[in-house]
């Protein structure tokens, strides 16, 4: 009986990060894509919630959120530098061998991150319609165009969504510092006190740190586009702390100065374009086209940067067989086009649905309760500095409690 000859075997699918494709992330590109997934809709969709709850000292929560998201971005860094692959949480559950966890966990992921980019064209859309003095259906359908396009911007490839990410990003940054400092110029404390019979304090403020994380997240998507970035582990390593640090000095500078120019009532009892309102009470008509400007980019920045990271998140998961195989499919200009495609159909589907700001929020607890995850897991395979990894995992958990009790109606 004679041995049937051996089949070759299938060669691996190539990883984005093959010497034969192209990385088109430098320093630059990737700083862009975290602040724009953190800034996105953040601080114009959060900033009338934090100072409802924590009034004069919204600051602080912004000050605790972004210790929190920094000792967080830490341990990202440090276990995909560690690993020497992207994925995220999804890889550093994996190498510890939690395959079922992770393969729980990326669902989750995609529809919190879908969630996320509907949200961001939610803010675009009410912000673009409120200039035209419109509202409801042109909201909609705003925000549902805003993705279409991003969405096209992504499929024309890697180097366009970076090049996009970064005038979309120095333009929003530019005018809230501008808007910041002209506040804090026109130096009046009082007005972020909120209406007598509100008294708030540090209590509050904690309280305010689980509601305001969510415009914190976002600088974890770096950890999905490493193949996509030159000299990747400097890159990372420098790219991730950089944005965290300029993102929590722009919403501490913002929640300061937006504050003192429109007055916490004001930006609580506005809350959807609150940002918009206090640039008219700046600089008048210009202030307030400025700002809407602002806005509009800031959530156009986020769709994109989400987009583009969550496909990638997907594409690797299918790799290793934990989603279906089409979103490993590249097109023909290197694109994981399926993915793309089916994260921002169904985005447009839920900006059409509406009413999903407290799904978003149950969102931005899951992603707590994941970096808190990622902090425990860094800890463990000592991964960066164990201690930072610690302050994480804390501050993770603790804003995690906090959200959850505040979504629960306790404060």
């Amino acid at each position: 009986m004679t041995d049937k000859p051996e089949q070759p075997a299938e060669p691996a699918p190539q990883r984005p990060g093959d010497p034969t494709q192209k990385d088109v992330l430098g320093l630059g590109g990737a700083w862009a894509m975290a602040v724009g997934g953190m800034i996105g809709g953040g601080i114009f969709s959060t900033l009338g919630v934090v100072i409802s709850v924590a009034g004069e000292w919204a600051w602080l929560s912004f000050l605790i959120g972004g210790i929190i998201a920094f000792a967080s971005g830490h341990s990202y860094s440090a276990l995909t530098r560690q690993l020497d692959e992207p994925g995220g949480s999804y890889s550093f559950l994996r190498s510890v061998g939690q395959q079922r966890l992770a393969r729980y966990v990326v669902w989750v992921l995609i529809v919190g991150y879908t969630l996320t980019v509907s949200v961001y064209a939610v803010t675009f859309g009410a912000y673009a319609a409120n200039v035209f003095g419109r509202d409801g259906m042109a909201v909609t359908l705003a925000g549902s165009a805003a993705i279409v396009i991003l969405t096209g911007v992504n499929l024309a490839g890697a180097a366009e969504s970076s090049r996009l990410e970064l005038v979309a990003v120095w333009g929003k940054l530019v005018i809230l510092l501008g808007l910041a400092l002209l506040g804090i110029w026109h130096w009046a404390p009082e007005k972020l006190e909120l209406a007598h019979g509100h008294p708030v304090g540090w209590g509050e403020a904690l309280v305010g740190t689980g509601v305001v994380f969510m415009a914190y997240e976002g600088f974890q998507l770096l950890s999905y586009d490493y193949d996509e970035m030159k000299d990747a582990k400097r890159t990372i390593k420098l790219a991730m702390p950089l944005a965290i640090g300029v993102t929590t000095a722009i919403y501490i500078l913002v929640a300061v100065g937006a504050g003192m120019l429109a007055g916490a009532n004001e930006i609580v009892k506005r809350e959807e374009i609150a940002l918009a309102i206090a640039g008219r009470d700046a600089l008048g008509a210009f202030g307030f086209y400025a700002v809407s400007l602002a806005a509009v980019f800031s959530a156009a920045s986020a769709i994109n940067a989400t987009v583009f990271a969550t496909a990638r998140l997907a594409e690797h998961a299918a790799r290793d067989r934990e989603l279906p195989e089409i979103f490993a499919r590249r097109s023909s200009r290197d694109v994981p086009w399926a993915g793309i495609t089916l994260i921002a159909a169904a985005a447009i589907v839920l900006v059409a649905v509406g009413g999903i700001e407290r799904l978003v929020s149950g969102a931005s607890l899951v992603f707590l309760l994941v970096f808190a995850l990622v902090n425990a897991i860094a800890w463990i395979r000592r991964a960066g500095r164990r201690w930072i990894s610690a302050v994480g995992f804390a501050g993770s958990l603790s804003a995690a409690v906090m959200l959850a009790l505040y979504l629960a109606g306790a404060f």
